[in-house]
């Protein structure tokens, strides 16, 4: 008779980028269950939005995720215009998706280089964030960040990006067609890539439809699904590029959607900075206020569409605002995917669908039974501030600083 043994991936773990824990029930080596358990990352961003003003609420929502540091802004400002009515410059929609694009480029890039540790081929993840950081230093050249842009705001943007720029950014985008290329015929023609990945973590197209996965775990399924089609926003409706999708929905499928991804992301800058170099215009329609009514904002980010509603009184801040990301959709497929595969491959499956789960946290406490909500936001509020002063005495803190 077997028996089932549970094996722990997290709270902390060397090969997951966040808090998580994941239980694995295992039958020698193979996976027969898994259990999920989020919640280490719980920051209230939600409740903190009605804090702030529109403006501060974008600055609040760039902070939710540093890899989409963009997407969330993208998806709350047109949440914001929707809700207000607000028109948006036709230059500040070109280099809104500039930004969004250069962002799922360095995105797509770190998740293939951490694939790549993750599968102890250390050689793909030196070369794929090495030719990630010249994206960086693009985003420094227009942003004047690295990481957290500060870019978008209702109405448009807050820099333009000068024509003497463009030169320079599009000198750095021919520089990534060949690496990427590279990467690609590299993990199409390596045997010891493709006998790790290929049948690996497979999501099937039903299973993809009826889990509501999006972005490339989506599409490395068959599902032809991207906002920036779906609902041409930005400039996407005015610019030509496909929608990558894959066959089989296993690991390699996903790598080679994400791989390809960037090459269409190339693309699509490059039409917006072809137009941008005689598109006249402000970059900023600077609303003095918002109206009351509701709104909301998609954003097709590197992982998949996010939604932003926004509930506006007439006031100068959010009176709610309600956040959907993409892992909140895409972590749950874990339970197929790694159903009947090895106690190996159990990594790299709950990686193949690039999760973050700093984005996805939310708590609400429960009876599970009833459903009946048994403490209230300010109750927790008041018990996470009791526990935290309760920590700080134990660990002998006065102030924000440690005793010595």
């Amino acid at each position: 008779m077997s028996k089932t043994t549970i094996i722990p991936i997290g709270p902390y773990h060397p090969l997951q980028e966040e808090p998580e824990f994941f239980k694995l029930h295992v039958e020698g080596e193979k996976v027969v269950g898994l259990d999920i358990e989020l919640g280490y990352n719980h920051r209230g961003i939600e409740k903190l939005s009605e804090l702030k003003t529109f403006e501060q609420t974008v600055f609040l929502v760039e902070r939710i995720c540093g890899i989409c540091s963009t997407s969330h802004p993208l998806a709350c400002v047109q949440a914001v215009e929707d809700a207000g009515g607000v028109e948006v410059p036709e230059r500040a929609l070109y280099i809104r998706s500039v930004i969004g694009e250069l962002e799922r480029l360095h995105s797509h890039m770190l998740w293939l280089g951490l694939a790549g540790h993750f599968l102890g081929f250390n050689t793909v993840w030196m070369w794929a964030w090495r030719y990630r950081e010249p994206i960086l230093e693009l985003f420094e050249l227009i942003t004047g960040n690295r990481n957290h842009y500060g870019m978008m705001k209702p109405g448009g943007v807050r820099r333009d990006i000068s024509v003497e720029d463009i030169p320079a950014i599009q000198k750095t985008l021919d520089g990534l067609k060949g690496p990427i290329c590279l990467f690609r015929d590299a993990v199409t023609d390596d045997p010891l890539i493709r006998a790790r990945l290929e049948g690996v973590g497979t999501l099937t197209k039903q299973q993809a439809i009826d889990y509501c996965a999006v972005g490339p775990t989506a599409r490395a399924s068959g599902v032809a699904k991207d906002v920036r089609k779906d609902h041409p926003h930005l400039a996407y409706g005015r610019v030509d590029f496909k929608i990558i999708t894959g066959k089989n929905g296993d690991v390699f499928d996903k790598a080679i959607v994400r791989i390809l991804e960037t090459l269409e992301s190339i693309k699509i800058i490059e039409q917006c900075l072809e137009v941008l170099k005689t598109l006249p215009g402000p970059v900023d329609s600077n609303p003095k206020e918002i109206m009351a009514g509701e709104g909301i904002g998609t954003y097709e980010a590197p992982r998949g569409e996010v939604i932003h509603y926004i509930c506006s009184d007439g006031g100068n801040r959010p009176l709610r605002h309600k956040i959907r990301a993409p892992s909140f959709m895409n972590v749950p497929t874990n339970q197929t995917t790694v159903i009947g595969q090895s106690v190996a491959d159990a990594t790299i499956i709950l990686a193949a669908v690039d999760p973050c789960y700093c984005c996805t946290e939310r708590m609400a406490a429960l009876d599970a039974g009833s459903g009946r909500r048994i403490l209230s936001s300010a109750e927790l509020i008041r018990l996470s501030q009791a526990k935290t002063a309760k920590l700080k005495k134990e660990m002998g803190v006065e102030g924000p600083r440690l005793k010595i």
